[in-house]
């Protein structure tokens, strides 16, 4: 399995040090294990999937090969999903939850 981190899950890590620790374990578990630990997400996150890190921070990550199967590589368009294979996985979000959603 391929992990690739958007700049601004690395910068929400700086910015959130306190939880490294914790951060770098669910990581290694999506990355053991992506369909079983997280949530598939819908509506405008159509594609996603989010973990709970603690109580309300989140990580919101794409599953390529699931992403492709479903359909919603259409709907999620990252702009290289055709130059990375399907085991990869995609860690988009951290945060706590209503900032990693937008609300």
């Amino acid at each position: 399995m391929e992990a690739v981190f958007e700049a601004s899950f690395l910068k929400a890590v700086k910015k959130h040090a306190s939880i490294k620790k914790l951060v770098k374990k669910k990581v290694d578990m999506i990355i053991e294990n992506p369909i079983a630990i997280g949530e598939p997400l819908k509506g405008n996150w159509q594609g996603f999937y989010s973990c709970p890190v603690k109580r309300n921070f989140i990580i919101i990550y794409l599953y390529c090969e699931v992403c492709r199967k479903k359909g919603d590589d259409a709907v999620v368009a990252c702009s290289n999903c055709r130059e990375i294979s399907d085991k990869t996985i995609k860690f988009v979000l951290l945060g706590p939850h209503d900032d990693a959603y937008g609300i």
